[in-house]
């Protein structure tokens, strides 16, 4: 949880920061670029990172698998230390191509995301992995808090020391692994002698994963999700700023209401709600009331804001927490590693299109690339209702199977 609340918050910090930065920040080689548009310069700065997280969770999760949790996780915690001291450097002496380098080479490092939730599935049976799983997203949903709220507060100093800041957060996170995460690792030594560091990546990367086709309606169902998602989460600051005229501490304290309704539904809710029902209906339940949601937002008065906010902060809380259980419970003899990493590699790359797309696009409308948002997560929504059955076959198998194995692991 620590790990987590502390990786995400150095993630999260410069998310306030980076909107007023490009459209109301000075006109510089960084934010004006070769002529281009600032909001167009905006995103792609928003998709070159998640687009280095894409690249890092094909193979993190899958290496850890292998290598041991404690090793990929230090590896990768330095390279994302590295990688947000470059971009701090790249901010003082105005390069945006140095910028998008530095926040690619952060976003491969920073695919361990899914080493840690790898670590909570594992718990199982010690700690249920539904409370598991929801505690640590709890502290991901701490850390976004955190982070945009000091990201916003701190820009009074510059944008370049909220990046050390951030590097200061992933140090402390560094730290935190060495001393405390056992040596003992899932390490397979057997395994890493008939396969080499490359055949891994090449052999059992997390999208070889889709070559079961049971996990494809889940998947599909999170691709849409994750796109309507990454709308909002990449967009909404953006609306701040065109239609509210919102600065960076007016967009920090609009995430708190966000985040803090994702932690306590995520802390005191999530595993109760699935004692009681399926993922599959949660996970109905959280994108039809979602998708309504963001469709109201973008023409919410400031008045009602925090109030839909938090809202749509609750329902979030419910959808994330169902899935990665779904898939750590029903794929999780493929690999903890893999699987997780296949959710954190199919949110990066909805996150890489939609702010390919969204950054044109908002030059137009904010509010459209919004509204966009809303009609992908009711597809995703519509997407599930059509395989719900199939699922449900699925899910009726493993069941059984592991009704089977009980007795025999028993005697």
């Amino acid at each position: 949880m620590l790990l987590c609340l502390l990786g995400t918050a150095g993630i999260a910090l410069p998310y306030p920061v980076l909107a007023p930065y490009f459209i109301d920040g000075p006109v510089n080689d960084l934010t004006h670029f070769m002529g281009l548009h600032p909001k167009v310069l905006l995103g792609i700065s928003l998709a070159i990172y998640p687009l280095g997280l894409l690249i890092g969770n094909i193979f993190v999760g899958a290496l850890s698998d292998f290598y041991g949790r404690r090793k990929v996780l230090l590896i990768t915690l330095f390279g994302s230390i590295v990688g947000y001291l470059l971009t701090a450097l790249a901010v003082i002496y105005e390069s945006f191509i140095g910028f998008t380098i530095a926040r690619l080479v952060t976003g491969v490092c920073e695919g361990n995301i899914s080493i840690g939730r790898a670590i909570a599935a594992e718990l199982h049976p010690q700690i249920e992995r539904t409370k598991a799983i929801s505690m640590v997203y709890a502290a991901t949903y701490a850390g976004w808090l955190i982070g945009p709220v000091l990201g916003g507060f701190l820009m009074i100093y510059g944008v370049a020391n909220v990046f050390a800041i951030a590097a200061l957060g992933i140090l402390l996170a560094f730290i935190l692994v060495f001393f405390t995460i056992e040596a003992r690792s899932q390490s397979n030594q057997s395994l890493q002698k008939k396969h080499d560091f490359w055949s891994i990546i090449r052999n059992n990367n997390s999208l070889t994963l889709l070559k079961h086709k049971s996990i494809l309606p889940i998947f599909w169902f999170y691709f849409l999700y994750s796109m309507g998602l990454n709308a909002f989460y990449d967009f909404y600051p953006v609306w701040f700023v065109d239609i509210l005229s919102y600065n960076s501490q007016q967009i920090a304290v609009a995430t708190v209401a966000l985040t803090a309704a994702m932690i306590v539904v995520s802390s005191f809710f999530v595993d109760k709600l699935n004692a009681r029902f399926s993922e599959i209906r949660l996970m109905l339940f959280g994108s039809a009331l979602l998708a309504i949601m963001l469709f109201l937002q973008p023409f919410a008065m400031q008045q009602h804001v925090f109030i839909i906010f938090m809202v749509i902060g609750g329902t979030i809380a419910v959808a994330n927490g169902m899935i990665p259980t779904y898939l750590a419970r029903y794929f999780g003899h493929l690999g903890q590693g893999q699987v997780m990493g296949l959710q954190t590699t199919t949110f990066c790359i909805t996150n890489v299109i939609i702010a390919s797309i969204g950054g044109p696009l908002s030059v137009l409308s904010s509010r459209l690339v919004l509204l966009i948002g809303a009609l992908l997560v009711a597809a995703s929504w519509l997407l599930m209702m059509l395989t719900k059955k199939q699922q449900q076959k699925m899910i009726d198998t493993v069941l059984q199977m592991e009704q089977e194995q009980t007795p025999v692991e028993q005697s």
